[in-house]
């Protein structure tokens, strides 16, 4: 297979992913999905897609041979169906998160992905973004040394959003927090303990039947001694948006930085920890540990990763600061990860691989914060996490 021709549904935030894929080089014909016809024909007018490869419903597209691929920008509740759906049909399929709302729905998309022989891919921004990008490659030249411990975090004020988020549990859609930290531990979460903190107003747990404004949790990992952390909160907390991550090891380390227009911190560890002699205060100071240093970093761009027709979609997007969209404004961006994310879905259907991002690691990254939901609305339960892999 050479080239493939894909269709995206769901133009609400899926419009910012129409131009990569139209710029594609391995990509022929881009269709277009949306029930809304203004949004449409905005879409077909801006990107000269033919009125044939335009519809306002998915099972259109699913009827079409042509089509190899679908790319799912849909509301929450849609995500397992359509998938479901989508595989069915005999075609791959990437969807962004959350991946289900709950573990059964993860289970059936993996039995339908198993069934169709077809590519399923979970399209998480945030291990393709750029910091992510940055650690990765301190961890594989072996900067930081052995990794002690890692927390992340994803918070976000979703009054206004629409009335599907209205109350949604927090760690319910953990990715953008735990998916960095998951995937740099090379580790599969084995067991989360979680609690809840503070109340929403009532109207917002009407839906899901959620009482609180925040959830924490830590997390084990498989065969490791690393423990995560995770936090995450959605309404009625003062704190503007972050998807972050802080990754501690022997010999450097990482933290996010806390305010948008600074940069993040790097530390580095010099110096083993010695025993100190009491009866020597001259060199007392100097036998108290290693020394330890700290810098404020520019994370670089990884756009030469990717083909030249679509290395630009790193910094230019169909959103910005003049045409907004909630997700990207809040989300700073996703740092530069749409055209990365394109790139990897695409490839691994012209390459018959896998993606990066599976069914099973969409499984276990999402029952992740579901697992943790119920810990917390268990009063802090130990809950173990399925072991998708062995479905």
């Amino acid at each position: 297979m050479s080239k493939i021709n894909v269709a995206i549904v769901g133009l609400s935030f899926g419009l910012e992913f129409v131009p990569i894929y139209c710029k594609h080089p391995d990509v022929d014909k881009v269709f277009i999905v949306d029930k809304n016809e203004k949004l449409l024909s905005l879409a077909k007018e801006r990107y000269s897609i033919p009125d044939e490869q335009c519809f306002t419903d998915l099972q259109s597209v699913l009827d079409i041979k042509e089509i190899d691929a679908v790319h799912l920008v849909t509301p929450p509740a849609t995500h397992a169906p359509f998938s479901i759906r989508v595989l069915n049909a005999g075609k791959h399929c990437g969807c962004t998160i959350p991946m289900g709302l709950s573990i059964q729905e993860l289970k059936d998309i993996i039995a339908a992905k198993k069934s169709s022989g077809k590519n399923y891919m979970f399209m998480e921004t945030t291990i393709y973004q750029r910091e992510f990008l940055y650690i990765k490659e301190l961890y594989n030249k072996g900067e930081l040394g052995r990794i002690q411990y890692m927390s992340c975090a994803h918070y976000q004020d979703m009054e206004g959003w629409p009335e599907y988020w209205e109350g949604f549990p927090p760690l319910m859609h953990p990715t953008h927090a735990v998916a960095p930290c998951l995937m740099l531990s090379g580790h599969l979460p084995e067991k989360v303990y979680a609690r809840g903190s503070g109340k929403v107003h009532d109207e917002l747990k009407k839906k899901y039947n959620c009482p609180y404004a925040f959830e924490s949790a830590f997390i084990t990992l498989q065969d490791s001694d690393i423990t995560i952390e995770m936090e995450r909160f959605l309404y009625g907390v003062a704190r503007s948006y972050s998807e972050c991550f802080r990754i501690y090891g022997e010999n450097k380390s990482f933290e996010w930085q806390q305010l948008a227009d600074e940069n993040p911190v790097l530390y580095t560890r010099t110096g083993a920890l010695q025993d100190v002699d009491i009866t020597n205060e001259k060199n007392e100071k100097s036998k108290r540990g290693g020394e330890i240093t700290e810098e404020r970093i520019q994370i670089p761009d990884y756009a030469y990763l990717l083909p030249k027709e679509i290395a630009p979609f790193t910094t230019n997007t169909v959103y910005n600061n003049e045409n907004t969209h909630l997700s990207f404004k809040q989300g700073g961006g996703h740092g530069g990860s749409h055209p990365h994310l394109v790139h990897d879905f695409v490839r691994s259907i012209i390459e018959n691989r896998k993606p990066t991002i599976d069914d099973i690691m969409g499984a276990y990254w999402t029952g992740t914060g579901i697992c943790a939901h119920k810990s917390a609305m268990e009063g802090g339960a130990v809950i173990d996490i399925p072991k998708f892999d062995e479905l």
